[in-house]
């Protein structure tokens, strides 16, 4: 009697080896024919509801990776778990379990939505080591279909503020030939947290992912009307790259090309390789600042910027010119003086001397001011021109003094002033302005 009171214990428990192995068999006979039962007289080509009720898909974007975006192509590309939802009353089932958790084998063998990525250019199924796809089957027929993705996709981009910009790349997608009268797209988890990205999954460079909005809209065309799920992902452009290799090598260079005024004008060597040097380095930026740039046909805030960097270093160049030119005409004015005041002293002392008449001083006089013997080359005569007559006169000497013209021309005297004025003005409106752009930008794209 006590032995087999033990007996019954140890088979109540399942400790009997037999029994745990029967019971198994048994559990998996279930589960076989309600598979079997599940799939008796199914027709995958037909939609749950086939000619009654609209299909109603819920889906969610889980994003494990972001990255990279690619400013050339205007693409983007991300790994995300696409998630999609739906009742399929057909395959409701009775039995010891809640959830049928199958592999991807079973998913060819029932319904599943032709869903596809409308702005997407190259899309790639995981298949390593088996077909990444999550299927499972509730009692009340409610369907999980999950798949990991690879998605490269267009985002189209507006580059006038660049790079100083803003995008919000879309991922848009629906069903390609069921329209809305037979399937609608719905967010499973509502329009704020349908779409997960994860702050360590972003993997990018030149951009900050600062959040992402999710909407749905209505497509009509020549085959019906479509319901599209649209994921903006808003990104902003950081600016470090760029301050590095574009903008401050543009400030510096035109302070370089404004420490020319403060060299002596006749200095004529150092400023000129000043000028042209700067000029030859803003044309390097200018075009090496456009290689990371696809070839749009308007002018970027970076285009702008070097524009105008550009007019200043090519303006201290043209500064030079002038200084140079009105400095040489003035000289040229004052050396005609000069010969002008001697030709009357030296008529006036001949003829008093040989007692020539006034007449024949007058054609003397009007002689030696015609002529242009004294200045035709005032650089090799006069290295260094008066500027005043009255004191080339009081030194009793043929050749001008060599400090008579040094100085500082008046023109580069304002020039010091207004080009540093004139470039800082440019700067401090130029980045309030497109700052203040791009805040606003970022504040109506997250509304």
């Amino acid at each position: 009697m006590k032995m087999y009171f033990v007996y019954s214990v140890s088979n109540v428990w399942g400790n009997n080896p037999k029994s745990t192995e029967i019971d198994g068999n048994i559990y998996l006979d279930n589960i076989t024919r309600i598979l079997d039962r599940l799939l008796d007289g199914y027709d995958n080509r037909l939609r749950p509801g086939f000619g009654g009720p609209v299909t109603e898909v819920k889906t969610d974007i889980f994003v494990t990776s972001f990255g990279p975006v690619s400013d050339v192509e205007m693409e983007y590309t991300m790994d995300v778990f696409f998630r999609q939802t739906w009742i399929d009353e057909r395959l409701k089932f009775e039995g010891p379990i809640e959830i049928l958790r199958l592999n991807n084998l079973m998913v060819s063998k029932i319904w599943t939505p032709d869903t596809f990525f409308r702005n997407g250019k190259r899309s790639i199924s995981h298949n390593m080591t088996t077909p990444n796809k999550l299927f499972r089957i509730m009692q009340n027929g409610t369907i999980l279909y999950t798949m990991r993705l690879t998605i490269n996709a267009e985002c189209p981009m507006r580059l006038m503020n660049f790079p100083m910009d803003g995008h919000a790349c879309p991922l848009k997608f629906g069903s390609y030939a069921y329209p809305m009268s037979e399937i609608v797209y719905t967010w499973k988890k509502g329009p704020l947290f349908s779409v997960e990205v994860p702050e360590e999954s972003s993997s990018l460079l030149q951009y900050d992912l600062i959040g992402q909005t999710v909407s749905s809209e209505r497509l009509k065309s020549n085959t019906g009307e479509y319901v599209i799920m649209t994921v903006h992902f808003h990104l902003q452009r950081k600016m470090g790259f760029f301050l590095i290799q574009t903008y401050i090598p543009c400030i510096m260079t035109v302070i370089l090309a404004q420490v020319s005024f403060w060299i002596n004008k006749e200095s004529v060597p150092a400023r000129t390789v000043f000028g042209i040097t700067t000029v030859l380095t803003m044309t390097t930026l200018s075009i090496s600042a456009r290689h990371s740039l696809p070839k749009v046909s308007y002018a970027t805030a970076m285009d702008w910027f070097i524009a105008v960097c550009f007019a200043f270093v090519f303006s201290a160049l043209i500064e030079f010119a002038a200084v140079n030119y009105f400095s040489t005409l003035q000289a040229n004015r004052e050396l005609r003086k000069v010969a002008a005041i001697k030709a009357a002293q030296e008529a006036a002392e001949a003829g008093r001397s040989d007692g020539e008449s006034s007449s024949d001083a007058s054609s003397m006089l009007k002689k030696r001011m015609n002529s242009t013997t004294h200045f035709e080359r005032p650089a090799e005569v006069f290295p260094n021109p008066p500027v005043n007559a009255q004191a080339f006169l009081q030194q009793g000497s043929a050749v001008p003094s060599n400090n008579l013209l040094t100085g500082t021309s008046i023109i580069d005297k304002y020039s010091r002033i207004l080009f540093p004025l004139s470039f800082g003005a440019f700067n401090l409106v130029y980045w309030i302005v497109y700052l203040t752009k791009d805040t606003m930008e970022m504040t109506r794209d997250s509304v």
